[in-house]
């Protein structure tokens, strides 16, 4: 495997004062400028989920490869992502697509999507983790997207227990088990958010104790193609 470059990224645990968690699903060939933003956010940036083809694809792709580069420049941690289809696909073939990532594009972490949420799953998920792990993966994220068996919790580093739309974060309950393990350890993902609306997730989110969150107004097949408004101000003052 490719030794990784070395660089200044922390992991998302070390990252106190950064708290968003911006799913990048944007092809940096199509739209530089998104990477560019985020780059420029960095200071509010915990990670990227960085996906070139629902997963690292079949080759390496050069774009998505320097435009890694210059994120991890600005100190933004890189998660891979790998869809686990809710436990679905074999042990053997996630970590393919860790190893691949790995060996393309030396990420620091991985954010395994469609994760299960019932205990009877959690031997699996705990050997992904343990794999993760012992191919450089520092970082391990689990999205649910739902508040999972509590022993999930004891498997990653971060766990996704919202991914929904604005209307159905209104609603959110959050059991009693999450107060055992620190606000850090969770995230909530929101599309759907009216733009005006989106900076009031982060506060909203740590009432729901989850420190790291990520708001976007986008809808559709990929809501994560459309950035956070607030993300284009920070660039904005960073310009002026």
């Amino acid at each position: 495997m490719t030794t990784r470059e070395p660089g200044p990224v922390r992991t998302l645990v070390e990252l106190d004062e950064r708290r968003l968690l911006v799913p990048l699903y944007i092809h940096p060939g199509a739209d530089p400028d998104a990477w560019a933003t985020v780059a420029a956010s960095a200071a509010t940036v915990a990670g990227v989920v960085f996906n070139p083809g629902s997963g690292p694809g079949s080759e390496p792709l050069a774009e998505f490869g320097e435009a890694g580069r210059s994120l991890r420049a600005a100190g933004v941690p890189l998660l891979g992502y790998v869809d686990t289809d809710y436990a679905g696909r074999t042990h053997r073939e996630v970590v393919a697509e860790i190893e691949r990532y790995q060996e393309w594009y030396q990420l620091d972490g991985v954010f395994l999507d469609q994760v299960g949420s019932g205990p009877e799953l959690l031997q699996y998920y705990r050997r992904l983790a343990v794999a993760a792990r012992s191919l450089d993966a520092a970082q391990v994220v689990l999205n649910p997207g739902v508040h999972p068996a509590p022993g999930f919790a004891e498997l990653a580093d971060l766990l996704i227990t919202f991914e929904g739309t604005w209307e159905d974060y209104l609603r959110l309950r959050v059991p009693g088990w999450t107060a055992d393990h620190p606000a850090r350890r969770f995230g909530h993902l929101v599309h759907g958010t009216p733009a005006e609306l989106c900076a009031l997730v982060p506060p909203a989110a740590r009432r729901h104790h989850a420190e790291i969150c990520y708001a976007t107004p986008g809808t559709g097949a990929n809501p994560w193609g459309e950035l956070m408004p607030q993300l284009g101000a920070a660039r904005a003052e960073v310009r002026s």
